[in-house]
């Protein structure tokens, strides 16, 4: 399995809007141009993205290839696999990403909301990220 191959959605090109907020490589394809925005996130194995909250809006991820985890804050990881929705209510401490031997795709929509924003927080350290995946 490589990026182009993880789901039917198209992966995009490398993630330069975003790279500071993940440990490893993502990839981002926006689906929508509208009100409420649509990307198919890609990640390479073992990458994933910072800890971080969603005030006011929210965010769902529809889980479409390889297999990855979402983790809450004080919360044991949840191990995702295509065809799992994960709903993630606003000022939840948070972080999402790939097994360590897999590739993994989630299309992600933000849920509108007046004043909604992200609050992008610490880095998912090796040693928790280990610790989470196991």
């Amino acid at each position: 399995m490589d990026k182009d191959h993880v789901s039917a959605f198209a992966s995009g090109e490398p993630n330069t809007a975003y790279p500071q907020y993940f440990t490893g490589q993502s990839y981002l394809k926006m689906l929508t141009k509208g009100k409420i925005p649509v990307a198919n996130v890609t990640f390479e194995p073992g990458c994933r993205n910072h800890w971080h909250i969603h005030h006011k809006g929210g965010q769902i991820l529809l889980c479409v290839g390889g297999v990855g985890y979402y983790q809450e804050w004080g919360q044991p990881a949840r191990r995702l696999v295509p065809g799992d929705v994960v709903e993630i209510a606003p000022e939840v401490k948070h972080w999402h990403g790939a097994a360590p031997d897999s590739w993994f795709s989630h299309i992600a929509i933000e849920v509108p909301a007046e004043g909604s924003s992200n609050e992008w927080c610490e880095e998912v350290s090796d040693e928790e990220y280990k610790k989470a995946v196991k």
